[in-house]
């Protein structure tokens, strides 16, 4: 049963201390407080996406945002711009085969065109880690990171502890094992700060040359062997093999990885009777997960991610704007 996340200002500060960071790059950096005042804000978003009456709010009306996308993407791109939608705004999307960087335009000179068009928000996807950074270094409005190469992907992190949050009660506590192709995972990078910091038990498990031991210095458990990282577990997160980053032979061939690393339901009953089984998508069927244990009515979260994902979004264009909207003492 879905279990609201109950409002308690003691929590956090009030106003804008709050959250008093002005752009949203990464989870790391954060503090726990702060995560859950953006989860806090994400709760009453849900509901107006829930309603059966209009889902657009004027919060953000005269504001334009844009979404930056350098790198591919669906399901991030579509989450963000019906976020900004539902709010009010102007969205305007931009995607990597228009832009100009495919004629020559050095990054820099990108983030300097983007900032003279006077936009209220820019939403960036880049394939290099530590673009989004620089990029917020050379612009006047918030920056949020929708993903840079390795380095990080914040919001997902958020909508997965939202999502655990309104499954579980509470995200302190819970066993979640991360399995897959850590390595090259942005969303496994996040999800780990976010995790530990609000007091999870994080285990991380896949093949050794795509799980760091380094790993371990951040308190999370490394396995090489799934069936023993996902033995009692609440919370089973897959992720995809990104081949598009692999240089080399990670894994002998997806068949082995499937046999090895494969969520199916023999696997499964390894876990606590009520695991909540995860991926941010896309899934590769039949390679980390087989479509019985994806589609589970029950136990599956993954379409629920995807709901989460737009009331998170929601949240954090809303906190990052109301400095310029000057709104709820945000001065």
């Amino acid at each position: 049963m879905t279990n609201d996340i109950s409002t308690n200002d003691s929590r956090f500060p009030s106003g804008a201390s709050a959250f008093p960071h002005t752009h949203l790059l990464g989870i790391a950096g954060l503090q726990s407080w702060e995560i859950l005042y953006i989860l806090d804000q994400a709760e009453k978003w849900v509901k107006l996406n829930k309603s059966k009456a209009s889902k657009r709010d004027e919060s953000l009306a005269g504001l334009t945002i844009i979404n930056a996308f350098f790198e591919n993407s669906t399901r991030t791109l579509l989450s963000f711009e019906i976020a900004g939608k539902r709010l009010g705004a102007d969205v305007v999307n931009m995607h990597a085969a228009q832009s100009s960087i495919k004629k020559g335009e050095t990054l820099i000179d990108t983030a300097v065109t983007l900032n003279a068009m006077h936009a209220d928000a820019i939403v960036i996807r880049h394939g290099s880690s530590g673009a989004v950074q620089l990029i917020s270094d050379k612009v006047d409005c918030p920056v949020l990171n929708a993903g840079d190469g390795t380095n990080e992907h914040p919001t997902q992190a958020l909508l997965d502890a939202l999502t655990i949050m309104r499954r579980k009660g509470n995200v302190e506590g819970q066993i979640v094992t991360i399995c897959g192709d850590i390595l090259h995972s942005r969303v496994a990078r996040s999800n780990i700060y976010c995790l530990k910091l609000l007091g999870a038990e994080v285990r991380v498990v896949g093949p050794p040359s795509l799980v760091p031991k380094t790993l371990e210095a951040f308190g999370v458990k490394r396995y090489t062997n799934f069936e023993q990282a996902i033995e009692g577990c609440d919370v089973i997160m897959m992720l995809r093999l990104q081949n598009e980053r692999m240089q080399g032979d990670f894994i002998p061939s997806g068949r082995e990885y499937n046999f090895l690393y494969g969520l199916n339901e023999q696997r499964l009953s390894l876990a606590k009777d009520d695991v909540l089984i995860m991926h941010p998508g896309p899934m590769n069927r039949g390679v980390e997960i087989e479509s019985s244990v994806a589609d589970d009515a029950k136990l599956s979260a993954i379409t629920e991610q995807v709901e989460m994902g737009v009331a998170v979004r929601m949240a954090c264009l809303d906190i990052l704007t109301r400095k310029a909207r000057n709104t709820e003492g945000w001065t």
